[in-house]
């Protein structure tokens, strides 16, 4: 296990105590160090897209198998078409393949048989004349244009020989790939499954969507926020819901999830009477540390390796919008990380300041922004949103990027470049 690095004693907001930060970096090598990617399961490859490949798959049969027309047109031995070029060549049309056939034929010096697209060549042809090169006549054709050996064929193993490795373990199986499992034989593959993670909204304050709030009430936005960013992340996510802040409710609520998920996200567990009340609750279920990470939003955050799987544990702020800020900077790359992404961060480029931005004194800021590129020069600019409160959710709706500003910056002017973290792209 990765051992955090000394945490550094930081100046707090106006009112508040000193207090010892741990820096992003140290939260998220903990966090990357509890990955389990889960086993592999070998599934139907129409049930494979998305996932990461778990073997080498090795071609048993060739691709193409056999010897078939590309085109449609006529099978001919390319010496007899030699000379089409400088004028028509007449061969006899001694009858037709259609595409799936399995009568063998043979052609002789001299003759042509008409073929379709994907149709085997008969013995002795080596070219196919398309239809286009000739007069298209069904006894006797006449041939304007010449076409070398191999002209217009799909050779046997062309594209993959047998003894290749046509998907290799580690490639993500996209629609290319299913399709080439298919071509090669294979109705199904070992596959690393997606991870599963488990959302889960503590607080007495929350109702669900489909309730009316009272007053001091506000509906559940976490769990239906968290459980999309997961399934965006690539996991296969469980939405718990609402669990009171009874100690023995949500014991057995997170233990029970501990079975069934390579990853358990409380949100709503962090700062705050109700963040004592929820790490006391889970305590006896292994060790979980709460701790004060130089960022903002979402400086205060507990992390631990909980049950008998020691399966990692989220304890994340209730406000929604630091929810999903702590969820993009730690737990994606956790999930992308256990699904087997060879890279689980996003993309990050340098962008130009387009409005000045603010940061807090010590931590590492992830400021909602709105990435553009200029067409003239192709620079990347970025328009900052909503950077006067944490709470505000909107924002991060129209929010396409994270600009981060570095924890001794205070202030970052226009025109002054940032680093930007490129979040989910729009359709």
């Amino acid at each position: 296990m990765t051992e955090p690095e000394p945490t550094t004693t930081l100046p707090a907001g106006a009112g508040e105590p000193a207090a010892e930060f741990r820096s992003v970096e140290a939260q998220l090598a903990l966090a990357l160090d509890a990955a389990v990617r889960p086993r592999p399961v070998r599934v139907a490859i129409s049930e494979a897209q998305g996932l990461l490949c778990a073997e080498e798959v090795v071609a048993e049969h060739a691709l193409p198998g056999f010897d078939q027309a590309a085109v449609d047109g006529y099978a001919v031995r390319s010496v007899d078409v030699r000379a089409a070029s400088q004028e028509p060549v007449e061969l006899p049309v001694v009858g037709e393949i259609p595409a799936g056939s399995r009568q063998p034929r043979r052609l002789q010096p001299g003759q042509a048989v008409r073929v379709a697209t994907g149709a085997p060549l008969p013995t002795l042809a080596d070219a196919v004349v398309p239809t286009a090169f000739t007069d298209g006549h069904q006894a006797k054709v006449a041939v304007h244009r010449a076409v070398p050996s191999a002209g217009y064929v799909r050779r046997t193993g062309e594209d993959v020989q047998i003894g290749d490795v046509a998907v290799r373990k580690g490639d993500t199986i996209g629609s290319a790939q299913v399709g080439l499992l298919a071509a090669v034989g294979r109705a199904k593959v070992l596959v690393y499954p997606r991870p599963r993670v488990s959302i889960v909204s503590v607080g007495d304050e929350l109702v669900d969507i489909d309730r009316t709030p009272s007053v001091g009430q506000v509906y559940d936005v976490n769990s239906y926020a968290l459980a999309a960013a997961a399934r965006d992340a690539g996991a296969e996510v469980s939405r718990v819901g609402i669990v009171p802040t009874d100690p023995k409710r949500l014991r057995e609520t997170v233990e029970g999830r501990l079975l069934m998920s390579e990853v358990v996200v409380v949100a709503g567990g962090a700062g705050g009477t109700t963040g004592e009340e929820v790490h006391a609750a889970l305590a006896d279920l292994g060790r979980i540390e709460m701790a004060r990470v130089a960022m903002h939003p979402g400086s205060v955050q507990g992390f631990g390796r909980l049950g008998p799987d020691s399966v990692p544990t989220f304890l994340i702020p209730g406000n929604p919008m630091s929810a999903l800020v702590v969820f993009e900077v730690l737990i994606r790359p956790l999930i992308r990380a256990a699904r087997g992404t060879r890279n689980p961060h996003r993309r990050m480029v340098d962008a130009r300041l387009l409005s000045p931005v603010t940061s807090t004194a010590g931590r590492r800021g992830f400021l909602r922004g709105q990435l553009l590129r200029d067409e003239s020069n192709g620079e990347y600019l970025v328009q900052p949103l909503g950077t006067s409160g944490a709470h505000l959710l909107a924002s991060l709706a129209e929010a396409n990027c994270l600009i981060n500003v570095d924890d001794e910056l205070t202030e970052v002017s226009a025109g002054e470049q940032v680093k930007v973290t490129f979040l989910a792209q729009r359709a």
